[in-house]
């Protein structure tokens, strides 16, 4: 563990690169060398732990990459981190987030703020922050309630959603708005750093990848560093479901573009991977290849189930997760609804599936 040595202002700071330091109890930082270090923001209430916000030294003061969940305590922990990194929140000149969720985006209303810093964000994301803030909550109640009706849910699952449209009470957030749009292909504006953004669509429609375009600083072979989101994580599957929108029917394969991007991510072959989520790690293409494997293995085992007719819901049911499904919380199946629903649109997709006619809810079963 690295030592960890007052500075001038009484701060606890990080001061050698290439290690972790716990600058207490609740805080940790680690300083991955090259002038990036990460701080260990908590996500509270979730198995996740907390998400590893990245602090990225440039010529123009440090940039963040995500921020971390919207919660005092969270909040703390970063403050403190960056302390322990020799910076502020005030110092920080921009903040680049990986995609829309809220234990990446929350905290960047916040650190605008305290620092007047810039943030980014793909426009697909973007316009989902936009939705989130000017839909009623009336209207999301009410597409919720059909669409999981649709989807063959019981009445027990649906009723509670009606209770929450007559309260008019809000589900969700209200993000902050980005002010700057990454565009896939090109460099960010960070002074005196090269990182250039990969689309990378799946865990939600605008998730980016940001490709650091630099010699690894231990001389690692690969081609720099990637900062992943939750993209490529080395020991979790991420979540892929629908891209939910109240106001567009569009038929979209969440799940085929993250196949599609898991490869294109693969090609790049980056010497090491900086995950939002665990820890750090090299290999990408063999984790890739991996999560290929993992998501072909899941559609087979789809296809055997689905040799009787059933609808998203009764999938879901029969689906292997994390824990029984009589275990999993009413969000959680929500959650889990909708990745049924996305791996039934790939299989559609491919032509080894289709709906039953006539059927309602629809059902599914393959050809």
């Amino acid at each position: 563990m690295t030592n960890i040595q007052n500075s001038h202002d009484g701060q606890n700071r990080l001061d050698r690169q290439g290690e972790t330091a716990a600058v207490s109890p609740e805080v940790t930082v680690h300083d991955h060398g090259g002038g990036v270090r990460s701080v260990e923001v908590p996500i509270p209430d979730n198995p996740l732990g907390h998400t590893l916000v990245y602090v990225v030294d440039t010529d123009g003061g440090p940039v963040l990459v995500d921020t971390g969940w919207d919660d005092p305590g969270s909040w703390d922990v970063l403050a403190a981190g960056l302390e322990a990194c020799g910076t502020a929140v005030g110092e920080v000149s921009g903040v680049v987030i990986t995609h829309h969720h809220p234990d990446h985006h929350g905290l960047s209303g916040r650190v605008r703020e305290a620092s007047g810093a810039w943030v980014a964000m793909h426009a697909a994301d973007a316009a989902i922050v936009r939705r989130t803030r000017e839909t009623r909550s009336e209207r999301w109640f009410s597409y919720m309630e059909a669409k999981l009706t649709a989807a063959g849910a019981p009445e027990e699952h649906v009723a509670p959603l009606r209770a929450g449209h007559r309260r008019g009470s809000t589900p969700g957030f209200s993000p902050a708005l980005p002010d700057r749009e990454i565009v896939p292909g090109e460099f960010l504006d960070l002074p005196g750093r090269r990182l250039r953004a990969v689309w990378t669509p799946g865990h939600t429609p605008g998730h980016v990848c940001l490709h650091l375009e630099e010699d690894h600083p231990a001389r690692l072979p690969g081609h720099g560093r990637l900062f992943s989101g939750d993209h490529l994580l080395p020991e979790i599957t991420p979540h892929i479901g629908l891209y939910e929108d109240p106001d567009d029917a569009t038929v979209t394969d969440p799940l085929g573009d993250y196949l599609d991007s898991l490869e294109r991510i693969g090609r790049l072959a980056p010497a090491e991977v900086l995950p939002a989520h665990q820890h750090t790690f090299t290999d990408a293409p063999g984790r890739v290849r991996e999560l290929l494997a993992h998501h072909e293995e899941r559609l087979s085992g789809l296809l055997s189930l689905l040799r009787q007719p059933l609808t998203a819901w009764q999938l879901a049911v029969r689906m292997e997760w994390n824990r029984p499904w009589d275990q999993i919380p009413y969000g959680s199946r929500n959650i889990a609804v909708s990745e049924a629903e996305a791996h039934l649109r790939r299989l559609v997709k491919l032509g080894r599936v289709e709906p039953v006619t006539g059927s309602e809810p629809v059902t599914y079963v393959a050809v």
